[in-house]
């Protein structure tokens, strides 16, 4: 009876034992919580300081989008300035072209006049993205049509030379007098023509030239 006794109180004991000791766990667990949690949050949580060494994600790809955004407007403005110069949006009238400066710019005569010197010929925008020359005349007034600076004989850009007072192409030698007229070859043809006007904004209009070419008093061939 007494081994009995024993054994049953044993047996006893060995299975609530495990249920005593979660009960006690969670006394002294519920008593010292507040530094039990400090105890476990410094293994696994980062200190303020060490967050703040780590940028939010979003605050970062924010920044780096306005970044990218700041840098790349000049860029976009310089390319885009340099193809509208050579590639213009179309008009409404395909015959009609307001002058441009190389940064794109439209053209003041008023300013324009004001600002250049007598003789002075200037590379613009002209009609089909063409490069054209306006042209302030001896007495210092804008003369009445641009030449398209494009030589006649292979395509190259023809400058103009003040101390010859010619356009001179440098690729195959051909010369033009001030008014485009072929002066030497091997450029077949005279530079073409632009008639030059002004819209009601003041800006510099070229318009195509349709009428006979009075240097030559034949058609256009540019027609």
């Amino acid at each position: 009876m007494a081994a009995f006794i024993s054994y049953s109180m044993l047996k006893g004991h060995r299975l609530h034992y495990p249920l005593i000791q979660y009960k006690c766990h969670r006394k002294r667990l519920r008593e010292n919580f507040p530094m039990y949690y400090r105890m476990t949050s410094s293994r696994w949580r980062m200190s303020a300081s060490q967050e703040a060494l780590i940028p939010d994600i979003s605050k970062r790809m924010f920044l780096n989008y306005v970044l990218l955004c700041t840098t790349s407007l000049p860029v976009f403005n310089m390319i885009f300035s340099y193809l509208s110069f050579f590639f213009p949006i179309s008009s409404g009238n395909p015959d009609e072209t307001v002058a441009r400066d190389v940064a794109g710019n439209e053209i003041k005569k008023e300013e324009f006049v004001k600002t250049r010197k007598p003789g002075t010929h200037e590379l613009v925008q002209g009609p089909k993205g063409d490069p054209h020359y306006l042209i302030i005349s001896e007495d210092g007034e804008l003369r009445p049509y641009s030449l398209d600076a494009v030589c006649t004989h292979l395509g190259c850009v023809v400058p103009w030379e003040a101390g010859e007072n010619q356009f001179i192409c440098h690729c195959h030698g051909s010369h033009y007098d001030s008014t485009g007229k072929v002066v030497r070859g091997p450029a077949p043809l005279p530079l073409a023509l632009a008639h030059v006007d002004v819209n009601e904004n003041g800006d510099i209009v070229l318009k195509t030239w349709k009428e006979k070419d009075f240097r030559t008093e034949s058609d256009p061939w540019w027609k």
